[in-house]
């Protein structure tokens, strides 16, 4: 693994907040990119080490939210619990895709993980651009509804998304896991691979197992491809 911090200000920096970016993996410029978002209070070299548990050939990138929070990191500013305000949200959505455009350019197969406010931030993204990804995995959070990014029936149409809450999850309100899940499941039109673990907000070694087979699939694919097409 390496830590990579690059001030390069054409394509590291919206309003002169740097991207800091761990990556693992494949150095290929073509490999199917894996952009692992941390949870909030968190950092990029944390979250980095699902790579050593994730499938071979992709490449990784863990990057650092753009604000201080409490020795770590956060996505954007909240009205509480997995509820980002609209402003912060657009803003650092703004600044991430400053940094994935120029890494990523259009075509390369781009996939999420998120997990907890990670997780909120990556359905962020999927739903104000869902043609831009080719899945998202939302992991113990929240879609950021009420957040003006557009959560309406079919949004997600085509777009490959794995979803996991634990049942005893104490941190993320029971209200917003259940619209997450309810949309996720039905209303988004997603191709969607929904697991339940009957622990609490944590990745377990089963939702981490799935969730390699999962990447597998869904990196394989072009972007948009429904993966039940190919069975």
């Amino acid at each position: 693994m390496s830590l990579a911090e690059k001030p390069d200000a054409a394509e590291m920096h919206v309003d002169g907040i740097p991207h800091v970016v761990a990556t693992a993996g494949s150095a290929d410029p073509a490999a199917p990119l894996v952009v692992l978002l941390h949870g909030r209070g968190s950092n990029e070299r944390e979250i980095l080490g699902l790579a050593d548990h994730l499938p071979q050939g992709f490449a990784y990138a863990a990057v650092r939210a753009p604000i201080a929070e409490g020795g770590g990191y956060a996505w954007f500013a909240n009205r509480g619990i997995g509820r980002p305000t609209p402003e912060s949200l657009a803003e650092q959505m703004a600044w991430f895709r400053s940094w994935l455009d120029g890494f990523a350019p259009a075509g390369r197969p781009v996939i999420l993980v998120g997990f907890s406010g990670g997780a909120a931030f990556a359905g962020g993204l999927i739903l104000n651009d869902p043609h831009r990804f080719s899945g998202a995995a939302i992991l113990y959070g929240t879609l950021p509804f009420d957040a003006e990014v557009p959560v309406t029936p079919a949004r997600l149409n085509g777009l490959d998304v794995f979803v996991a809450h634990g049942d005893q999850d104490r941190v993320i309100p029971e209200e917003l896991l259940a619209r997450t899940w309810e949309y996720l499941t039905t209303e988004s039109a997603a191709s969607t691979h929904a697991r339940r673990d009957p622990g609490g907000h944590r990745i377990s070694a089963q939702t981490l197992n799935e969730l390699g087979s999962w990447i597998s699939v869904t990196g394989s694919l072009p972007a948009g491809l429904d993966p039940s097409a190919i069975h």
